[in-house]
């Protein structure tokens, strides 16, 4: 079972070009820890301020590791967050397979 965490990131007026590169500088690097299975940057196409972050990760520790990663804490909570009108963080675990 994986765990997932999709991140809602909307920049305040006219960061957007500042934040993406940072994210995709996090991207990159997120992929090459161990556990993480996915990290994808998406930006909104009718809002060019909101972003999506879409993280997968083997375990809900591996997340953990990730958010105490030195790339995480300059990044995202160093560079990023101060640029961001708002973020709404979802953890996510599958539910189990339904049984038809």
């Amino acid at each position: 079972m994986t765990y997932v965490v999709v991140a809602r990131y909307r920049t305040k007026e006219g960061e957007e070009s500042t934040v993406l590169p940072l994210l995709d500088t996090m991207a990159a690097a997120s992929r090459e820890e161990p556990g993480n299975l996915a990290y994808r940057v998406h930006q909104g196409t009718e809002d060019p301020r909101a972003i999506a972050l879409y993280e997968e990760y083997a375990s809900e520790a591996d997340f953990t590791a990730h958010c105490a990663t030195p790339h995480f804490q300059e990044i995202v909570l160093g560079r990023v967050v101060p640029l961001l009108e708002s973020r709404d963080v979802l953890r996510c675990a599958p539910r189990p397979e339904a049984v038809a």
